[in-house]
């Protein structure tokens, strides 16, 4: 029977046991307790492999470390161990060696003589057998083979509760790398839709990748016909390296763009060493993945295949580096792709512009010259009176043709949009079209732009030409009297409003004569938009917000 001693300890022991959360803590404590009950000089716990046919871990107390080396290999379940492991009943031996399974010990052994094992058994099965030998007093008894039993039943419980821990930290852990990752592939598929600068859009899929998968350092290089030029660094390369060139043949970075799979290098080569600048230390393995959309290879991104902590990459980190390397090869043929349609949006808004200017020189400047050539010709036909007259009529042409030139440079390029700025640009254009067409119009301009700040003259120039246009349409097809122009700010954008009391248009229908498509072009090059509001008989109202931007580059 159980002394009160004896009981107290081990219900103290239970409790403490059962609170235990990290598995090794609770079987080095089983130990320990188990040699403090029993007074055993010698314990050891074997927790069995996943057949439960032998020894997986051997974790000992009493041995010091020398004389675990000079023993050898740990017992693996044979003998008087493995009896336990066949038949999980707790065994109670005053002398080991006279057991019939015995096989003895090794030379440097200590000398075991007394002997007590019990099954640690979880659910029914068999988890380990807790061992203890030589108690100090004689032969183990009844009372410690209990006090064992009981100590091995908590332990039990302490293990189970520990494992179950164990796989919901790891569960909840797995949960919290796909939240994160979740959250990464939002914030960049919603930096794509913004149409991010791709500078930054590389940046940031180097520094989330990077921190998401732990890697110890990440680069994206992007190919063009002669070399790879670094786009984006994150972790231990510094930023500097950015815009660094590597020249393409022979590299392993070419070979994994031509081959578009992903590969695993021992170590960087030389040249891409120099590229990315020194790496930490013994980091010299990486990934190689290639970015690839729609068949076309843009570039490769590079990792190291080690993370911060010092664990290699897994197979999951891997495949989430693939992802964001598809996207980084999204991000850089959306990018190119916008360039290149607002290249050619750019080049037709221009080939527009010349035809307009090639019809008005045609239809007035070029027909005017032709008629002062035919006025002095007539002329010089005559005399006296006739040619006195002729040169007085050619004086008015010649003037009247001045005016049109200069009204022709000022609409192709206005001094005050230049020299003064946008706000004074307009007034005056307003001005002008209301004196020479003879309409009413109001304006209320009051842009509410810091100081002397300027727009960029990309914004400057458009919003401009839109009012510019919109001005010509109402003069030559709105038939209107009365015309409002407005030019505000609201909040980070300026906000240009025509409206008037013309015959109106169906904005669905021949917009494109009204000069629309172009207005559209201009608008969407800035970023901005444009809304028309117009019907039959009930004039038409138009309104282009385009996105505030300053000379220094940076949005309001």
């Amino acid at each position: 029977m159980l002394d009160a001693e004896r009981l107290r300890l081990l219900i103290e022991v239970g409790r403490g046991l059962v609170s235990k959360l990290e598995l090794e803590t609770v079987l080095n404590r089983l130990i320990e307790v188990g040699r403090e009950l029993t007074g055993a000089r010698y314990a050891a716990l074997g927790i069995l492999d996943e057949d439960r046919q032998e020894l997986e871990r051997f974790l000992t107390l009493g041995i010091d470390e020398e004389a675990r080396q000079a023993i050898g290999d740990l017992p693996r379940g044979h003998g008087v161990l493995g009896e336990l492991i066949r038949d999980p009943r707790p065994l109670r031996l005053d002398n080991v060696g006279d057991h019939p399974r015995s096989y003895g010990f090794p030379a440097a052994h200590p000398l075991m003589r007394t002997f007590l094992g019990v099954p640690v058994m979880i659910r029914g099965e068999a988890f380990g057998n807790l061992y203890l030998t030589e108690k100090e007093s004689g032969p183990f008894d009844e009372a410690d083979e209990e006090a064992a039993v009981i100590l091995a039943d908590f332990a039990a419980i302490a293990i189970d509760n520990a494992r179950l821990y164990t796989r919901a930290e790891a569960r909840r852990q797995d949960l919290e790398r796909t939240v994160r990752r979740l959250e990464a592939t939002t914030d960049l598929a919603r930096a794509l839709e913004a149409n991010m600068d791709l500078h930054h859009m590389l940046e940031l899929i180097a520094k989330r990748g990077r921190t998401l998968v732990d890697a110890r350092w990440l680069a994206i290089l992007l190919a063009d016909e002669a070399a790879f030029e670094v786009a984006a660094v994150a972790g231990e390369i510094s930023s500097n390296r950015v815009g660094t060139r590597l020249e393409r043949p022979g590299t392993l970075v070419e070979q994994v763009l031509r081959e578009g799979r992903t590969r695993r290098a021992a170590d960087l080569t030389g040249t891409l060493t120099e590229t990315l600048g020194d790496v930490p230390a013994g980091d010299d393995a990486a990934l190689f993945i290639p970015l690839s959309v729609r068949a076309t290879r843009m570039g490769v991104l590079v990792a190291a295949e080690e993370s911060v902590d010092g664990r290699p990459v897994g197979a999951d980190d891997v495949r989430l580096l693939e992802a964001l390397a598809a996207t980084a090869a999204t991000a850089v043929h959306t990018a190119r792709s916008v360039a290149s349609d607002r290249l050619r949006h750019s080049i037709e808004t221009s080939e527009r512009e010349r035809q307009r200017w090639a019809r008005e020189l045609h239809d007035e400047t070029l027909q005017g010259l032709g008629g002062l050539r035919v006025l002095l010709s007539s002329g010089l036909r005559g005399s006296g009176e006739d040619l006195s007259d002729a040169a007085r009529r050619a004086v008015a042409q010649i003037g009247e043709e001045i005016r049109n030139l200069r009204t022709l440079i000022t609409e192709l390029r206005p001094a005050a949009l230049d020299e003064l700025g946008l706000v004074p640009a307009i007034e005056t254009l307003a001005q002008r079209t209301a004196t020479t067409e003879g309409l009413t119009l109001e304006t209320n301009i009051d842009l509410r732009l810091e100081g002397e700040t300027r727009l960029e003259p990309e914004v400057e120039s458009a919003v401009y030409r839109l009012a510019q246009e919109a001005l010509t349409n109402v003069v030559k097809h709105a038939r209107a009297n009365r015309v409002e122009m407005n030019l505000t700010r609201e909040d980070s954008a300026v906000v240009l409003t025509v409206s008037d009391d013309g015959i109106g248009f169906d904005p669905d229908g021949s917009g494109p004569g009204f000069g629309l498509i172009g207005m559209r072009e201009r608008v969407s090059l800035t970023g901005g938009r444009l809304e028309i509001e117009s019907q039959d008989g009930a004039g038409t109202t138009l309104r282009a917000t385009l996105p505030v931007r300053f000379r220094n580059g940076a949005s309001a």
